[in-house]
This record gives structure tokens, C-alpha cells and sequence, in this order.
């Protein structure tokens, strides 16, 4: 069974400003450093199944985002740090969920990659999701956009409402392709 971790592969979320002052707000590409991802192929008999288990304690800032961009020099030391608190004390609330969970419920061919269902548990709330996974050079890459409030996730918001982040955040999930086959 094919076993990844941040090692051998790669998972990061995407944030996005709005509001009133957004223009001096940064959209953030943030990455997860401690996660584990397991891969049973489909055999006779059995579908394929993927499992997953991230710490929500490990998101970290990679960089600020301009127009769809990497902005490496936007941010201070400082601000990535600030960053980091607000997420794990503010937004997840990681003692009392320090995990996020997903299990596949069916994975599927299409359009040369896979369509994946499952189930996603954040903050002690579940929902059912889908990943749409594409080979992209030697990599697999599974994307999604996830809606904050559906996991009971308030959007950070600074500046009484004139700074906030977007609802909707997107998740990239990068592994080697030729160890990734379902």
C-alpha cells in the first residue's frame, strides 16, 4: 500500500482576500507540514481507497499570492507568524481539533486522472466532498474548493469586517504520479 507524507508529497491551501481594505491584504499560499496519505489500489474485489490525516497545528505560510502568483518578499517574518497564531488559535482551534480527516467513499477514472468522493472531517464536523485528481507531469495532483462555514469555520476577518478572508478556500494535494496509481 502506497504511503505519502510531507516528504514525498505536497498539500497546500489557497486563501483569498476581500473586503473593503483587500487591497492591502494579502491572498496566502500555506502548506501543510505533517500529513500522512494512504493508498490501498483496487484489487479483485475491492475498489480503491484513500485515507488521509493532516495536522491542522502544521499549516504554514509559504508565501503571499499576486494575481494567481507567487509574492515571496510580501511578507515579513513577522507577519507569517501572526498568520500562523490566528490559524491555529483562531480559525481551527487546534486543541480541540488538532486533526483533519479524509476517507474516500469512491474513486473513479475520468478524463485520464480520477474523480474522488469522500468524506471530510474538519472541527469536528464532516461533509461529503470531491477531488478532481489529474496527472501533471510526474505528479498527481487532486484539487478542491472547500466552503469554511460548512465545517463551522468563521473566515478570519480583522479590522471590524473590512479585511476578511474569502469563504471559499482551495486545496492542492500533490504526489508522485508513479507511486499514486489507483
Amino acid at each position: 500500500m502506497p504511503k505519502f507524507d510531507a516528504t514525498t508529497a505536497r498539500c497546500l491551501v489557497f486563501t483569498f482576500k476581500e473586503g473593503l481594505l483587500s487591497p492591502v491584504a494579502h491572498d496566502l499560499k500555506l502548506r501543510v507540514e505533517r500529513f500522512e496519505i494512504d493508498i490501498e489500489p483496487a484489487s479483485p474485489g475491492a475498489a480503491p481507497r484513500l485515507t488521509a490525516r493532516f495536522e491542522s497545528r502544521s499549516l504554514r505560510v509559504v508565501c503571499a499570492m499576486k494575481n494567481g502568483r507567487d509574492a515571496p518578499d510580501s511578507l515579513s517574518a513577522k507577519d507569517c507568524t501572526d498568520i500562523e497564531k490566528n490559524i491555529v488559535e483562531a480559525v481551527l482551534d487546534v486543541r480541540k481539533h488538532p486533526h483533519i480527516l479524509f476517507e474516500s467513499t469512491s474513486i473513479e477514472p475520468a478524463g485520464g486522472g480520477y474523480l474522488i468522493r469522500g468524506r471530510l472531517g474538519i472541527q469536528g464536523r464532516e461533509r461529503v466532498i470531491r477531488l478532481d485528481a489529474r496527472k501533471q507531469g510526474d505528479r498527481l495532483v487532486a484539487e478542491a474548493r472547500l466552503h469554511q462555514p460548512d465545517f463551522g469555520i468563521k473566515p478570519f476577518s480583522a479590522m471590524l469586517g473590512t479585511i476578511r478572508i474569502k469563504a471559499d478556500v482551495d486545496v492542492r494535494v500533490e504526489l508522485p504520479a508513479s507511486a499514486a496509481a489507483l
